[in-house]
């Protein structure tokens, strides 16, 4: 059938499964916005940023397992969208985004707002397109998705420029994806690296397996608890495999690294086996590379070949997805019990808790991802941004179900939070989303508070107020002599009087007395909701261990001692 460029576009998408896209329109990609109404299957969402939209489009990803589209203009509408496009590949964010570009015959004459996207956005994607012509767009797309999804997952841009948009061509769709060149990822593992990994754990004595992201991405989580079930392995989890496994599972010992749980790092330093799925051994994880789980043999198992070995050398790499990996592995492996290793992991979580503090009415941050956990039964999807805050929501919210923790890892981008909320909510309307802000991610990112309220998207912002770019305290308070460069909010602004001026629900709870009536109406409230939880702004993350520092420089909250001798409770 004959369509214009613009009519392709949306009409691949449709074909694709795509029901809503987060975008801003400008002059060269208005041609294809002009469109959109004649595809009302075609929801779009009008973000008040480009940044806003890629983050949308990640966190509708993460919460939902479909793709997610993000739309710009050109110039600096296309690098307004480079943080969140940077997010996305670090992360293994499937994403397609649109950009504008001026016409064909402008390209390369420094027109109005004419950027290099492609030049300027290849370090950040897996992949890009620049279409020419308007028949291209249907393949464009279908591979476009193809290589978003598959392999491993990251974000693809297509530039569009303005006359391709309006030009007139035949719609042909291709009922599979066509390459120049193959791409066809690796997903099954070979039998004699499966023989081999199956050998290494039935002679482990202190095994633990390490749950990335990556087995998130390839649905494996069944098939990882299979495995530790079978062998009584302990499921140890990264950041972002947060949620993989059930918090109260009696083998996930939690997150390790930085600022991991203790007994989780030492377990790892004490482990003679390590069994990787779906991580990538970065830097938060292992601290000094060179002291890390210095008595253990590696397992990886990794859909990109190019992570096996590339920070910690594998005794037996596998390339191939995580789940049809681990199935072809379980019949190879021999139940075991582990019963002393076991054992040992227990003392190490008695003897190493979190520490929570226990002060009157004074408010806390751990209380308030504590309360907001027990109000949501651990069954909300979390959102966070980067920093402390990221920490206590990754420490002390329960997860009951899988695939509910959502957050900047890779990147570290702090204003994540606000947008990519906003993306989970729209994806998942059956869902509660809550978004764990910190007061300085949430100022930057604070704008598409206006989206939610224009479009009712009934995400709950949790802002844990400490008036300081909290994180970098942290490192100001331990490393440099408390010397407080540009840490301090002197003028935060009134977040109630805020959330009134963008028309949502603002609520404050500034102590303990208060916090479970304030948490139980924000989540009973049916549309969008701020709330300014003023805390003890003194408080900091523990344990830490300095970043490219080992085990043995781990620091512990100092206040444990003391607890354990008081009373007072950690958890």
């Amino acid at each position: 059938m004959k369509m214009n460029g613009s009519q392709m576009m949306c009409e691949a998408l449709l074909r694709e499964g795509v029901d809503a896209v987060f975008g801003i329109p400008g002059g060269a990609i208005l041609p294809f916005y002009q469109t959109l109404p004649e595809f009302p299957k075609l929801r779009h969402i009008l973000v008040r940023h480009e940044q806003g939209a890629t983050h949308a489009a990640d966190g509708y990803f993460r919460a939902s397992g479909r793709v997610g589209v993000a739309i710009g203009t050109s110039g600096p509408g296309a690098t307004n969208m480079l943080s969140g496009i940077a997010c996305a590949l670090t992360d293994s964010v499937p994403m397609v985004c649109i950009t504008g570009q001026v016409a064909r015959g402008a390209i390369g004459t420094d027109a109005f707002q004419e950027t290099d996207t492609i030049g300027v956005s290849m370090p950040v994607v897996k992949h890009s397109y620049q279409i020419m012509h308007a028949v291209d767009v249907p393949r464009v797309v279908r591979e476009a998705f193809y290589i978003a999804r598959n392999g491993r997952p990251g974000p693809v841009l297509i530039d569009f420029p303005k006359d391709v948009q309006t030009e007139i061509g035949e719609f042909v769709w291709p009922e599979e994806p066509v390459f120049d060149t193959d791409y066809r990822p690796i997903m099954d593992a070979q039998t004699s690296d499966l023989r081999q990994a199956a050998q290494l754990i039935a002679q482990a004595q202190r095994p633990v397996i390490l749950s990335g992201h990556g087995v998130i991405l390839a649905g494996a989580s069944d098939e990882v608890q299979q495995l530790a079930e079978k062998t009584q392995i302990p499921v140890i989890t990264t950041l972002l495999g947060i949620s993989g496994i059930r918090s109260s599972h009696p083998l996930n010992l939690g997150m390790p690294g930085m600022h991991g749980l203790a007994s989780a790092s030492i377990a790892i330093n004490e482990a003679d086996l390590l069994i990787a799925v779906g991580m990538r051994f970065d830097d938060r994880v292992t601290g000094r590379l060179s002291a890390f789980a210095p008595h253990a043999k590696v397992i990886h198992i990794d859909i990109d070949p190019a992570e096996i070995s590339k920070n910690v050398k594998a005794t037996v790499g596998i390339v191939g997805d995580a789940k049809r990996v681990l199935r072809q592995l379980m019949p190879l492996v021999t139940p075991a019990s582990h019963g002393d290793w076991i054992a040992t992991i227990e003392r190490l979580k008695k003897n190493h808790p979190l520490y929570v503090p226990d002060e009157g009415d004074k408010l806390f941050p751990q209380h308030v991802i504590q309360a907001i956990s027990d109000v949501t039964d651990g069954h909300a999807v979390l959102v966070t941004g980067v920093g402390q805050h990221q920490m206590w929501a990754a420490h002390h919210y329960n997860f009951k179900e899988r695939g509910l923790f959502i957050s900047s890892g890779g990147q570290g981008t702090m204003g994540y939070e606000v947008p990519a909320a906003m993306g989970a909510a729209v994806a998942r309307p059956d869902k509660q989303v809550w978004s764990i802000c910190g007061d300085g991610g949430f100022q930057m990112t604070m704008y598409e508070l206006a989206t939610c309220a224009e479009n009712n998207i009934p995400a709950k912002y949790a802002i844990i107020n400490n008036n300081n770019l909290g994180m970098v305290k942290q490192w100001q308070d331990i490393f440099y002599k408390q010397d407080y460069v540009a840490t301090k909010y002197t003028k935060n602004p009134d977040f109630v009087k805020l959330a009134d001026a963008f028309g949502i629900l603002g609520l404050r709870c500034d102590s303990r007395s208060k916090l479970l009536d304030v948490v139980k109406k924000a989540n009973a409230h049916p549309g969008p909701v701020l709330v300014d939880f003023v805390v003890e702004s003194s408080e900091n993350v523990y344990p830490m261990i300095p970043a490219g520092q080992s085990i043995a420089e781990l620091m512990e909250d100092p206040r444990i001692k003391k607890a354990n001798t008081s009373g007072s409770k950690g958890r």
